[in-house]
């Protein structure tokens, strides 16, 4: 039996323990394709206030950065919010795995679309954390630059540092029926730089994409890896209330991917990838109200058991 390449086993051979991510989730932080600086509306799939009018009432009042706004009274309170979302989370962590060392993940939204000043400051803050070892940063490739790429790297040397970019599918059409924002080419070229640089990337994909094949995503995955990629991370498409995405749905435009479907891509993806590609994430869900298709993205656990099963027959320990 071949043992998957997981993230947890590339941090213990590099770091020689356990290394548990801390998400971060910050204040003030929006993405250029939702406040219309590349598009509105953000991605098809994605919760925002264009189609959710209690978010938007909640957002009237709110400050978002934007990377050419340098004012950020916001500043304080995002700095509290590091400190005090890394220490509940890496204080349960440690309680209940035993765990002394953590990447901060900052995880929701576009985490480098901000002032540079700002950066710096919650970067910093993230590591100055007790048992904080480095950085995940997600992000969209429109929304980096090489003075954002030179200071991380810069931070690489002394830390471990990840870039965590939005591919998606490296198919335009693609692209543009969820209203990215960008193209493949774009992806492309900023992974690129971030390798050329020495970041450490992590590449996003989504299976289920509407009208992609099986073909398609398969190929997503195996552009990607000819680009650097050191992991990937996989997910499932699915529909949540108050997205456009929500309304192909329920006007029959948008059928989900089905479960076996895309545990066998799940698995097809795992045995092209080569030795050194890591691999962080291979499902996603929700179990709440908000979740309309499709059911079977309701319970992480049981989506597990059921990929585990399935890398088990191809001779895989996940």
């Amino acid at each position: 039996m071949k043992k998957v390449f997981t993230i947890g086993r590339y941090f213990r051979k590099k770091l020689g323990e356990e290394v548990y991510k801390v998400p971060l989730s910050i204040a003030g932080f929006t993405c250029p394709n939702i406040d219309g600086t590349v598009a509105k509306g953000g991605c098809t799939f994605c919760l925002n206030e264009s189609f959710s009018p209690n978010l938007a009432e909640k957002s009237s009042k709110k400050f978002y950065l934007h990377p050419d706004r340098p004012e950020n009274p916001l500043l304080p309170k995002q700095l509290e919010q590091v400190r005090r979302q890394y220490d509940a989370t890496s204080k349960r962590l440690a309680a209940k795995y035993g765990v002394k060392k953590f990447i901060a993940y900052f995880q929701s939204f576009t985490n480098t679309y901000a002032p540079f000043d700002t950066l710096k400051a919650l970067y910093e803050e993230a590591l100055r954390q007790p048992g904080c070892v480095g950085l995940s940063i997600g992000t969209r490739s429109d929304s980096v630059s090489d003075e954002i790429l030179d200071y991380l790297a810069d931070l690489s040397q002394k830390y471990e540092v990840w870039v965590e970019y939005g591919i998606q599918s490296i198919y335009d059409e693609t692209l543009q029926k969820i209203n990215r924002g960008h193209d493949s080419a774009n992806v492309k070229e900023w992974i690129e730089k971030s390798k050329a640089k020495g970041l450490n990337v992590c590449g996003h994909v989504i299976f289920g994409l509407p009208d992609e094949t099986e073909t398609m995503m398969l190929e997503t995955v195996r552009t990607s890896l000819t680009w650097g990629i050191d992991s990937i991370k996989i997910h499932p498409l699915y529909v949540v209330k108050n997205t456009a995405l929500a309304v192909d749905y329920l006007k029959g435009r948008f059928t989900p991917i089905d479960e076996s479907t895309y545990i066998r891509l799940v698995v097809q993806s795992i045995e092209m990838l080569p030795k050194n590609v890591s691999v962080q994430r291979v499902t996603a869900g929700i179990n709440d109200d908000t979740l309309l298709a499709p059911e079977w993205c309701r319970c992480k656990h049981t989506q597990m058991k059921h990929i585990r099963k399935a890398l088990k027959e191809a001779g895989y320990i996940y």
